[in-house]
């Protein structure tokens, strides 16, 4: 065989293995051109009943992971979902640990500075418990005369820190702040705090079957979106129109009903 016939061969053989090669990662560009991949890591909160956490088997579940897997079904992407600590969450997204967070996060001015979000999804509000049997009212909370519960970094948190304790109604000491809203509601039982706040429709999941009431209501009509890192330009667009094929089918409905959104 002549020279030039085996380098046309061996050019042959490099270029189909290049072909062959890309399509074997998980992480390449799709095909579309538009720089998205072909699979996600989604992170989320594990304990978030009813929007995410983790089934009896150990599987994530939720009105949110439900949303995120028709998306992915529809829209030809591989998902996984990663159980983030909530407030390391946003700095995993920033160092590319994960990809979104679709996990009930409340949209903030903090939260704008260093992510984006698609367009809201959700709206919730802050309930507040107690023990069935205490004498507490939402006016007391309000007023600053208790010890009160919340979860770290969530929207109670920060609206508590805001109105309660920047402003002199609520001591610093007298906010304790829990890992999960479970911890917060386990103290609230045995009497080692005096009242808990969270987001309303999870609080009242969380605290189905327990000796506590709910005594009232802050108004903070938070709104959910999935958080992108701000680069991700094409990313942020294509959930954004996913989201909006969603709410627009009628498994919208049906996800609502199944986890009582309605």
């Amino acid at each position: 065989m002549k020279m030039h016939g085996i380098f046309a061969l061996l050019a042959c053989i490099v270029a189909f293995l290049a072909v062959a090669g890309a399509g074997c990662t998980g992480t390449a560009d799709r095909t579309d051109g538009a720089g998205l991949k072909d699979s996600y890591i989604v992170g989320i909160d594990d304990s978030y009943k009813p929007y995410s956490y983790i089934d009896k088997d150990g599987n994530p579940t939720g009105f949110d992971i439900d949303s995120m897997r028709w998306i992915a079904e529809k829209k030809g992407i591989k998902v996984t979902f990663t159980a983030v600590h909530w407030d390391a969450i946003i700095p995993a997204l920033e160092a590319g640990k994960i990809d979104m967070v679709y996990s009930g996060m409340s949209i903030t001015p903090e939260r704008l500075e260093v992510v984006n979000f698609t367009n809201p999804y959700w709206t919730v509000n802050q309930d507040v418990v107690v023990r069935e049997d205490s004498d507490v009212t939402i006016d007391d909370v309000l007023a600053g005369k208790v010890i009160l519960g919340a979860q770290r970094g969530c929207t109670a948190d920060h609206w508590i820190e805001k109105n309660l304790v920047d402003t002199g109604k609520l001591p610093k000491n007298n906010l304790k702040l829990y890992a999960n809203t479970q911890a917060a509601v386990s103290d609230l039982v045995t009497g080692r705090n005096d009242a808990v706040m969270y987001d309303d429709v999870s609080l009242k999941d969380i605290t189905k079957g327990m000796p506590v009431k709910v005594i009232g209501s802050v108004e903070t009509k938070e709104e959910f979106g999935v958080a992108i890192r701000k680069e991700d330009t094409a990313l942020l667009e294509f959930m954004n129109e996913a989201i909006a094929e969603l709410q627009a089918d009628p498994y919208w409905e049906e996800l609502k009903e199944k986890y009582n959104l309605n």
